[in-house]
């Protein structure tokens, strides 16, 4: 069973399809673990397309005994990897904006 207050902390659930994202879990996984008693859930839709909110922690666990746990800390550090990816284009991204806009206020201020 979930702990107190488990459903209301940030990231501690996740829904269906963000499972799939993160851990590369189809569906059809999820559904054996709920019908297992494995797994706690909560149905929800948002624009009339229905999903399934699930406790990260009792995902991550299900996962590492039906899959491995080898299995389970590499997804996550392919997960952590490809968000560090994205946040390291940002920020060049962001560091080009920045030298173009001092280039520009350097020539105005040679003017």
């Amino acid at each position: 069973m979930a702990e107190y207050g488990e459903w209301n902390r940030k990231g501690a659930t996740l829904s269906d399809v963000t499972a799939k994202k993160e851990y590369g879990v189809d569906r059809d996984f999820i559904v054996k673990g709920i019908r297992a008693g494995k797994l706690e859930y909560r149905e929800g839709a948002i624009w009339g397309n229905p999903y399934l909110r699930l406790l990260r922690s009792q995902l991550e666990q299900y996962i590492a005994e039906e899959l491995g746990k080898d299995r389970l800390s590499s997804v996550k550090k392919q997960t952590e990897l490809r968000k560090i990816k994205k946040e390291i284009a940002n920020l060049k991204k962001r560091l080009n904006e920045l030298q173009t806009r001092r280039m520009e206020l350097e020539k105005q201020m040679r003017k």
